[in-house]
């Protein structure tokens, strides 16, 4: 469709239909063409061509947003040479495409009243019963009526053509919304332009008779609906003061210039703030006119997760980075329509005003609630099969929505119909985990903001609040700043701990030393034996966890398998070396320390053809009783008791690197990979022999 381009032409025809308007409405305006005295003018023979209504006695002024959608007809029509004489002396057939369904109607009366002579009869559907020679067919569809389809009345089409009557055909999607003959038949697409600074200015001097001075922010100008005018342009008021009016009222809708953290403030989305940086950049050079909308290879996301995980957060983010427009709907909104017509209207009615403020981002939340084809059955089969196909349909659409970036959003990835997820469509699937405890220690100073000093260390906050979500996070610290206040005190550290912790009770002293020295056991045969890369070790109410980059693959020998089993059985071995006796913690469940370790050696013996009883493989059912497989439980028993010989010796030989790591551990809750081997390289005491016979004591594993 062919769409005009901004001109510094006097927009004489959009001039001409806004008076044209406003003496059929009724309207007291500043005539916008007329001039005075000279009837051989141009402008007045224009004016005159244009329409045989005679001037009457004005009463009120015209609306702001009938005057819009005239200026933007009638740019369309201008865009095509010749147009506007054929359409009052000719037949073509012309199809328009509007920015949204609520303005089909406006639209239609415009057409109707300024395009067409004045006596010409327009019909529509009731085409049948024409009267006279002097005649348009007109066809408005906003695609809420089951009769807006390509399907029907094709026959009336036939039947203005072999009339030989000017046919016009107005939709927000012409291709989805109007009769096929008709789309096939027209000489004209024509598409409505956006509302830019100088259609905005011709409408504000129309609505109050003089020309703005002041300057409208482009961004205010992207996000104007036509429905907003009305709000502050008035005949009361002067040009400039309903400028500002109407920018901060829009201001107020703009979600991208509201409150909340930026892209790059936010911690914890890691894969998807990469992504979202990258299209922000892409979506500015898109803007800037460096690239077309082919460039961009960011143009859908699916964001999955758990819930609280801060996918809605993300979507708000973004559209402020970028500096778009973000259109936020969910399928819980387009489910809230009685009937079905209403949810497929809802979903094209999304897609529209997205299409009508891009470049923009279209969030859509609870995408899980689009049922699975493959698992429908029953009833709703028929039901539930439109909307998927409709969604489908709009998602593959890519070059019918320039700059029209999707963003799902769902908790139940595996829910969602296979289709949806395929190339061209959200091709693209991200995992939002829960944050670690780095993360939350910095979304907990976002959120407690300079209710603490900023040299707080919030690291305890964090690691109480372990395996919380940022939505819980905003909760803890919601709830503390209430209390504070009714108390009438400050904020302290202790309010939010109350709040994380509520009837949860911290470790006992001597529980968290006993945990403390078991953390630091793993943590130092990971350093010393290099088994995968330490990223950290914490202690959180429930207990301690040393967390590492790196499992083993299908390259893992027997050594590397025999050094994990070590690592595994490091705990252990440190609470016997300090505290003197073992807990059952490394024990007792099926993902256990114990567990883990005794797996690793069952694998040797039954499945990876390095046990004592050669190059075999045992399928899993027969493995599972592993005990009554002749030798196997000895061999495995035997694998344990090397390893944790394996640990004592290097523990004891660095004894005084583990105390010290277990000290600071207890101390402060949570050491990085890089504090621990801060620690352990200041320890002093370990000898060249001493090294030496710690490698003797790595390489002593035994080989089958």
């Amino acid at each position: 469709m062919r769409s005009p381009q901004r001109r510094d032409a006097p927009d004489l025809l959009a001039r001409a239909f806004i008076d044209i308007l406003a003496r059929d409405e009724g309207a007291k305006i500043k005539p916008m063409l007329r001039s005075v005295g000279d009837p051989d003018d141009p402008i007045e023979r224009l004016l005159d061509d244009l329409s045989d209504i005679a001037s009457s006695q004005a009463e009120t002024s015209l609306r702001p947003d009938l005057a819009a959608v005239a200026v933007l007809t009638a740019r369309a029509i201008e865009a095509e040479p010749g147009l506007v004489r054929r359409l009052r002396r000719e037949a073509p057939v012309v199809v328009l495409a509007t920015h949204t369904p609520d303005i089909v109607a406006t639209t239609k009366a415009i057409l109707k009243a300024c395009a067409l002579p004045a006596d010409m009869r327009v019909y529509g559907t009731d085409l049948r019963n024409r009267n006279g020679d002097n005649a348009a067919f007109l066809l408005a569809r906003d695609g809420t009526d089951k009769d807006d389809r390509p399907d029907k009345h094709n026959d009336l089409v036939a039947l203005a053509l072999h009339m030989r009557l000017p046919i016009l055909g107005v939709a927000p999607d012409p291709r989805r919304h109007l009769p096929r003959d008709l789309m096939r038949a027209a000489e004209y697409q024509l598409a409505m332009p956006q509302l830019d600074e100088s259609a905005l200015r011709l409408v504000v001097e129309a609505v109050t008779g003089e020309t703005p001075t002041r300057h409208i922010d482009p961004d205010v100008l992207r996000i104007l609906d036509i429905s907003d005018l009305p709000l502050a342009l008035r005949s009361d008021r002067s040009a400039d003061a309903c400028i500002a009016l109407l920018e901060a009222a829009v201001a107020k809708k703009a979600d991208y210039l509201g409150e909340g953290p930026s892209l790059e403030e936010l911690d914890g989305y890691g894969e998807a703030k990469t992504w979202g940086l990258e299209l922000a950049a892409d979506l500015a050079d898109l803007k800037a006119g460096r690239i077309d909308w082919s460039l961009v290879d960011h143009k859908g996301l699916l964001l999955s997760g758990p819930p609280g995980v801060g996918k809605t957060q993300y979507a708000r983010a973004l559209a402020k980075t970028a500096r778009v427009p973000l259109v936020a709907t969910s399928v819980a909104d387009w489910n809230a329509a009685s009937y079905l017509s209403g949810t497929l209207q809802a979903i094209r009615n999304a897609f529209g005003q997205a299409r009508r403020l891009a470049p923009c981002i279209l969030f859509i939340d609870e995408l899980d609630g689009i049922s699975d084809r493959a698992r429908l059955q029953g009833d709703y089969v028929e039901y539930w099969t439109q909307i998927v196909n409709l969604l489908l349909e709009l998602l593959a659409g890519i070059d019918e929505r320039p700059g029209v970036v999707v963003l799902g959003a769902t908790n139940f990835p595996d829910k969602i119909d296979a289709a949806i997820k395929r190339a061209g469509r959200l091709d693209r699937e991200i995992a939002i985990g829960k944050p670690d405890t780095p993360t939350l220690a910095k979304i907990f100073r976002h959120h407690i903001g300079t209710d603490l000093p900023a040299y707080t260390d919030l690291m305890p906050l964090a690691l109480a609040a372990r395996g919380a979500t940022g939505a819980d996070v905003e909760a803890f610290v919601r709830r503390a700043k209430g209390t504070a206040r009714r108390a009438k005190r400050l904020l302290s550290i202790d309010d939010v701990l109350a709040e994380i912790r509520a009837k949860r009770q911290p470790m006992k002293k001597e529980v968290r030393r006993r945990v403390a020295v078991h953390e630091a056991g793993h943590a130092v045969i990971s350093r010393e034996l290099g088994v995968g890369s330490l990223i950290r070790v914490s202690l959180h109410d429930g207990g301690g966890i040393t967390e590492l980059e790196g499992d083993l693959d299908g390259s893992a020998t027997l050594q590397k398998l025999e050094d994990a089993m070590t690592l595994l059985l490091a705990g252990r071995v440190a609470e016997r070396l300090i505290i003197g006796d073992v807990s059952i913690g490394a024990g007792a469940i099926p993902d256990s320390d114990l567990a883990r370790a005794t797996a690793i050696a069952r694998a040797i013996e039954l499945h990876y053809g390095l046990g004592t009883i050669g190059s075999v493989y045992i399928e899993q059912t027969a493995a599972d009783n592993f005990a009554a497989i002749p030798g196997v439980i000895a061999s495995v028993k035997e694998r344990l008791d090397e390893a944790a010989e394996r640990a004592t010796v290097i523990l004891t030989e660095r004894l005084g690197a583990l105390n010290r790591v277990a000290d600071a551990l207890e101390r402060l809750g949570f050491l990085s990979g890089e504090e621990v081997a801060s620690l352990m390289e200041a320890e002093a005491g370990r000898t060249d022999s001493a090294k030496k016979d710690i490698r003797n004591v790595k390489n002593g594993g035994r080989h089958v």
